[in-house]
């Protein structure tokens, strides 16, 4: 068919994620954005509605200030910005929320856009002050090595690793080490859980080690060392108090959970699967008493103003199987989470908000716009969702497609689920898989957003592999030893083809060498050489070991060859390379390459 006899009608095409439009896409379909501090923001990055899914909220953190702060005359059409509010005449400023409420850029603001290059710091202050963007900075960890970052849907998409000390596994030193190796792996932020151990201790060197934010879920300290239904209102502030004071950044409070609520869990498959859900459960029925983290809610917000600590209201009514996800307990409790965003937010903290869970992949949009609808446009943080459940050791790859589908319909942070999920306390690979799988989740979804510039390094790397420039195609992958290593398994000397398709097959070869055809010609990949490559690396050699396919002697092989000389004619090139061999010679190459002889 001709394009004469074709005719496709494309939908509105929002911005190109490649910074120099390359390439023949379009560019994103997902919605044009929209930038403005008021309720028209909420299309910053989003997804076109299917139809029938909850509008976005006609309300912003605007709608809910501080109720000793006076709304300017002349101005109740234009109510947000900071011109048309006044302040106390004696208030300063404590929260990234109030100092955006004011106008003011702070240094964290400053430092968020040189992390997010295509929002200017005006609009990260904006965003803030509209409640759609957090920066968790607790004041005491940026005395120590914390680096700024932010949370919303007009930012990147962000992914969390937990981790933590149980009581029957892991210690301090290992946790610190775990730590590190998620921010390696490309955690954005880190969330103690540990149950078990000296929690003080453990907690104190996470945060003193850290460059990312460092999050809790503080009930768990509450009753260590005490029975759950010893736990009291003092306890639970001075604990709070406790922890800003280390310098946690944002505290994960289950205060959504109300007495009301627990009627309707009664028939769930698998009740409730969130910890700090369950303890204040089984508190609200020992006690007959209403959740204590909601009644004390307006002074558990003064504790965390105090230390710009960020709520992270969590979902202690969150599904733990497909059969139990948006029902009638997590939608209630969900709805309580929406008020509870606006009352902390007329106590000038900064809230994001958490969210299932295990949902069926065709539930996902619905979450996502339900609450960006509740909770007025406040940061989505959301666990998975694991879209089925008979995948048990494999969980980080049913979660992260749930995950993808989350991040591009409204999610702004993902909790990274591990392959020990359900199983045990992942391990230093289990950390990295876990962290590796969402950031395909995230990068994916903001490609698919159009955010500007997140396609850039992916052009690059397609430019490098048109080319079939090796060294510049590992260099841009997010994990270079594992590409190399999975290379050098079949094929230990870098041509102009691959060792999947072979010389005759390859099409990235024929591409390149027909005229017509730009692909594989950028001269800033060009390379003339067919070489063989470096030594494996102890991580690549660990990397084959695991795989299980290679013999020793073979790894070693891989893992003693050197660079140092290859036969090659006087014009420089390997004998090996496609344009110096004849067809009989190239079907053996894959073979024959390995027994090369090398000094």
């Amino acid at each position: 068919m001709t394009d004469s006899q074709a005719s496709y009608q494309l939908p509105p095409i929002g911005p190109n994620p490649s910074s120099s439009a390359a390439g023949t896409n379009p560019g994103s379909f997902a919605r044009i954005p929209r930038f403005s501090p008021g309720p028209e923001g909420a299309w910053t990055f989003a997804s076109p509605d299917t139809p029938g899914m909850p509008a976005p909220s006609s309300k912003t953190a605007w709608d809910f200030m501080p109720e000793d702060w006076q709304l300017k005359p002349g101005f109740e059409q234009n109510y947000h910005c900071a011109e048309a509010w006044q302040a106390p005449a004696d208030f300063e400023p404590v929260t990234q929320l109030e100092s955006a409420r004011l106008g003011i850029i702070t240094p964290e603001m400053q430092r968020v856009a040189e992390r997010e290059p295509h929002l200017t710091a005006e609009q990260i202050r904006d965003e803030v002050a509209s409640g759609r963007m957090v920066i968790p900075a607790n004041k005491v960890h940026l005395s120590h090595q914390l680096d700024p970052m932010c949370i919303g849907r007009a930012s990147l998409t962000k992914v969390n690793a937990n981790m933590g000390a149980s009581p029957v596994s892991s210690g301090t030193s290992e946790e610190v080490e775990k730590l590190r190796w998620a921010i390696r792996w490309g955690a954005d932020t880190v969330m103690d859980l540990s149950t078990g151990g000296n929690l003080d201790e453990c907690r104190e060197a996470i945060i003193q080690n850290s460059t990312a934010p460092i999050g809790t879920v503080p009930i768990y300290s509450m009753i260590i060392g005490r029975k759950l239904s010893d736990l009291t209102h003092e306890v639970i502030l001075d604990s709070l108090e406790h922890q800003a004071q280390q310098g946690v950044d944002y505290f994960t409070v289950h205060a959504g959970v109300m007495r009301a609520h627990l009627d309707y869990v009664k028939d769930r498959l698998i009740g409730i699967v969130s910890r700090g859900g369950s303890l204040l459960a089984k508190w609200m029925l020992d006690h007959q008493q209403e959740n204590p983290m909601y009644v004390l809610w307006e002074q558990i917000c003064q504790i965390m103003r105090r230390f710009d600590v960020t709520f992270s209201i969590g979902d202690g009514l969150r599904p733990g199987g497909l059969s139990d996800a948006t029902d009638r307990a997590q939608l209630a409790e969900l709805c309580t989470l929406g008020e509870l965003t606006e009352r902390a937010w007329r106590q000038g903290v900064q809230v994001m908000v958490e969210g299932p869970g295990h949902v069926p992949f065709d539930q996902i949009e619905y979450n996502m716009k339900l609450q960006r609808h509740l909770c007025h446009g406040a940061p989505f943080y959301v666990l998975g969702p694991l879209v089925t459940d008979i995948f048990p050791g494999y969980d980080h790859i049913t979660s992260c497609i749930g995950a993808t589908s989350a991040a591009y319909h409204g999610a702004s942070m993902l909790c990274y689920v591990t392959p020990k999920e359900h199983l045990g306390l992942p391990k230093k690979d289990d950390v990295k898989q876990g962290c590796i799988a969402y950031k395909i989740a995230a990068h994916a979804a903001d490609v698919a957003l159009g955010i500007p510039g997140t396609r850039d390094r992916d052009d690059e790397l397609t430019r490098a592999r048109a080319a079939l420039n090796w060294e510049k195609h590992f260099e841009l992958s997010f994990d270079p030893d594992t590409a190399r290593a999975y290379h050098d398994e079949d094929l230990d000397v870098d041509t102009d083809f691959c060792a999947m398709c072979g010389h005759d097959w390859c099409s990235v070869r024929i591409s390149r060498e027909i005229v017509e055809f730009t692909s594989g010609k950028d001269s800033r990949f060009a390379w003339e050489k067919a070489k063989k490559s470096a030594a494996l690396t102890p991580e690549q050699q660990a990397i084959l070991q695991q795989r299980g396919v290679l013999s020793p002697e073979e790894i070693h092989k891989l893992a003693s060859k050197t660079v140092k000389k290859m036969t090659s004619d006087d014009a420089g090139k390997a004998s090996c390379h496609s344009d110096y061999v004849d067809s009989e010679t190239a079907r053996g190459l894959q073979t024959d390459l390995v027994e090369l002889d090398v000094e």
